[in-house]
């Protein structure tokens, strides 16, 4: 069974079957002091990560409901300051929003490594896909396409097509204590088995250093020996996964 001992400063929010999230305001303008700073953070960021990152605009949440996520966009590098000083939140005040799967197919859970050179977790497993709702998911008419995001970032991560994928639902929103990151997380059902997930993701863009398929019986063990290697919303997605859904696997 799996236990979620010493994760009771992580929030977890319930989330309603039809979830949705909207485009309702505009990031405000930052004090010239506080967008220096900002901006010293993001230079120091892009030198740790060689120039990998890229200032693209983010969903940020302001206000949270089970059926509905509202908020704005926000620059990635207030982002990235945020995460490097979580001090800053009382200023900056995002709140960005991931989309996260929890693939199962008939062997059992996929879990990924990230990368050493990451800008947030770096080295740590997580369950993938999982990437920021970014600009490119808000519709004309202000909604966000949670889904087609989720589906995005499956594709990208594990060369999955959104045909592979049979069954999806919501599991839960859970905020990092520190850098305010939204994680929603979805139960992602394949008919594929663990073999045939791997072979797929070597189409994908290399996201993860290792990527690998454990056993439904064999996965609280596992992760007992990941421990704090394993990225905590995982292990919170996974528990809502045992005990809302397991009995339908």
């Amino acid at each position: 069974m799996i236990t979620l001992l010493g994760l009771e400063e992580w929030q977890v929010y319930p989330v309603a079957a039809d979830v949705r999230a909207r485009l309702v305001d505009e990031a405000p303008l930052l004090p010239a002091g506080l967008d220096a700073d900002v901006e010293a953070l993001w230079e120091a960021a892009q030198v740790r990560t060689r120039g990998a990152l890229f200032n693209g605009r983010v969903f940020s949440a302001d206000a949270l409901t089970p059926s509905l996520l509202s908020g704005h966009l926000t620059e990635f590098r207030r982002i990235v300051a945020q995460m490097d000083r979580p001090d800053l939140h009382a200023a900056l005040r995002v709140r960005p929003l991931a989309v996260c799967g929890v693939v199962c197919c008939h062997d059992g859970v996929v879990l990924g490594r990230r990368p050493g050179r990451a800008v947030y977790q770096a080295g740590m497993w997580q369950l993938p896909p999982a990437g920021s709702v970014d600009a490119a998911a808000v519709q004309a008419d202000g909604w966000i396409d949670l889904r087609g995001q989720l589906f995005r970032e499956l594709q990208e991560e594990l060369g999955l097509p959104r045909n592979s994928i049979a069954e999806v639902r919501p599991l839960c929103l859970v905020e990092h204590p520190g850098s305010h990151v939204l994680d929603l997380g979805f139960w992602l059902r394949t008919e594929l088995s663990g073999a045939a997930v791997l072979a797929h993701a070597r189409d994908g863009n290399g996201e993860y250093e290792d990527l690998e398929v454990v056993p439904f019986a064999a996965l609280t063990a596992r992760l007992d020996r990941l421990g704090d290697e394993l990225v905590p919303p995982a292990r919170l997605f996974l528990y809502q996964l045992e005990s809302r859904i397991g009995s339908d696997r």
